[in-house]
């Protein structure tokens, strides 16, 4: 295994590794598999570790679902239980009320459902639709932001709705208010929506996924028109099928003056302002087809008109090979994303860990780090993923290294038992994993006396 010693690692991170001098998997090791994932393990990527272009052959491995196994075992770093919270309908985004009410999207059945338990308990004390009939719901968001919100958000595939909210409601009261009837001109390809509020409630960010892996059939422009195209949208702003797509758009909480924030952002599927910098993050899938280790996934602060690069780049400056002297005028000016994950991971769920004081509240040394659920990969040869690591940050800044948290989804080289999607931190402090293929709501908490009693 190759390591090295980051001097400059947060003291939090220090303590959590159990040693002064933390050793961090660089290089080669840091990519790894399923085989080498444990709670505990730290990786760092850079831009350096990436391979040339097509150093492996792009292969097509999906994971077969089965039921889990006898003696399969979710792990934790010690002091930490898991349990089953809850089941439910291949639950996706899952958000929780200031009242510390859990909202979970059922995508696919076209539900937000609500769930109640109080502090502590380790099942919910009831659950109800609070709203049905939706187009493939995925973001959930309250406004105004504080403890008494009037409205629940909700983004849908192509739109974003609002229903009326008092603090406490399991139903909603009434039909969805259309905010944004339409986010883009295009359907399919990727069709999860995310969404989030500045922290003064000014804002409404909207992620939207691209159409397709690299703009296939957008139409060509010369550089010139391309140019031209930007002046009205922003710097590498994709067309035709791809309008408005691959981006981070903007607007105002009743859906009016709309721009884009950020763009070449192949798949933001979650966006999240950061409560201590209030800057947005996104959990980002790159590209496909390039190898086993090419490109890595992301997770990284958004900067205001700040360019990704895709199509065009991958990891900053790196062209794609399959889109080469495309865009020229666009070299050097693709942003490196903060944390490199290992490649074909699919990031989906970010949350921040509060200040929590509640029964099952996490040590100190987690308070602000960003906790991201990886769905898992299924065009890598070696299977990565399928897992929930935590990343790492000092005064809302990420120091570009990331942590094995709860692992133990993979069953063997060709089978899983469960997809972790969303990643929420409920009143209490015990964190919320939804597990769409399994349809299962875990939850973590630290019992440091229940654990070792186990």
């Amino acid at each position: 295994m190759t390591t090295r010693v980051l001097p400059t690692l947060s003291a939090s991170l220090l303590a959590l590794a159990g040693t002064a001098e933390a050793q961090v998997r660089t290089g080669p090791a840091a990519l790894g598999d399923w085989r080498t994932d444990a709670p505990g393990v730290i990786r760092h990527i850079t831009v350096a570790d990436m391979p040339a272009p097509y150093a492996t052959h792009p292969t097509a491995l999906p994971a077969a679902m089965v039921a889990k196994p006898a003696d399969a075992k979710l792990r934790t770093p010690p002091g930490f239980t898991v349990r089953a919270f809850a089941t439910l309908d291949h639950p996706r985004q899952i958000r929780v009320a200031p009242n510390g009410d859990v909202f979970v999207a059922e995508t696919d059945a076209g539900r937000i459902m609500v769930l109640r338990a109080p502090d502590g308990a380790t099942a919910p004390a009831a659950t109800s639709v609070f709203a049905s009939g939706l187009d493939q719901p995925f973001g959930i968001a309250f406004w105004p932001p504080g403890p008494h919100p009037r409205y629940v958000y909700v983004a849908n595939n192509n739109s974003v709705v609002r229903f009326a909210y008092a603090s406490g409601d399991l139903k909603a009261s009434g039909a969805p208010e259309t905010v944004v009837a339409k986010l883009a001109g295009s359907t399919g390809g990727h069709t999860t929506r995310d969404i989030d509020f500045s922290a003064d409630g000014k804002r409404l960010l909207v992620s939207v996924g691209s159409g397709s892996n690299l703009a296939e059939g957008m139409p060509p422009k010369t550089v010139e028109d391309a140019k031209a195209w930007e002046t009205e949208h922003a710097l590498g702003s994709a067309w035709g099928r791809e309008a408005w797509r691959a981006d981070v758009l903007s607007f105002d909480p009743e859906g009016h003056d709309e721009t884009i924030f950020a763009t070449g952002i192949r798949n933001c599927v979650t966006v999240r302002v950061n409560p201590v910098t209030n800057q947005p993050w996104c959990a980002v899938n790159e590209r496909d087809s390039l190898g086993d280790d090419l490109p890595p996934d992301y997770v990284t602060r958004v900067q205001v008109r700040g360019f990704y690069g895709w199509p065009w780049y991958y990891i900053g400056d790196h062209e794609d090979p399959r889109l080469k002297g495309r865009r020229p005028d666009l070299a050097g000016k693709a942003i490196v994303p903060d944390v490199l994950i290992q490649p074909h991971s699919a990031p989906l769920g970010l949350t921040f860990y509060p200040a929590a004081t509640g029964p099952a509240a996490f040590p100190a040394g987690y308070r602000g780090d960003a906790f991201v659920a990886l769905h898992g990969s299924w065009n890598r040869s070696r299977r990565t993923g399928y897992k929930v690591v935590v990343l790492k940050t000092r005064n809302g800044v990420p120091d570009g290294t990331y942590e094995d948290f709860l692992t133990g989804f993979v069953a063997d080289d060709r089978s899983v038992w469960g997809r972790p999607v969303g990643v929420a931190v409920a009143h209490d402090g015990a964190l919320l994993v939804t597990d769409d293929d399994g349809g299962v709501i875990w939850r973590v908490a630290y019992a440091p006396k229940a654990a070792a009693a186990k």
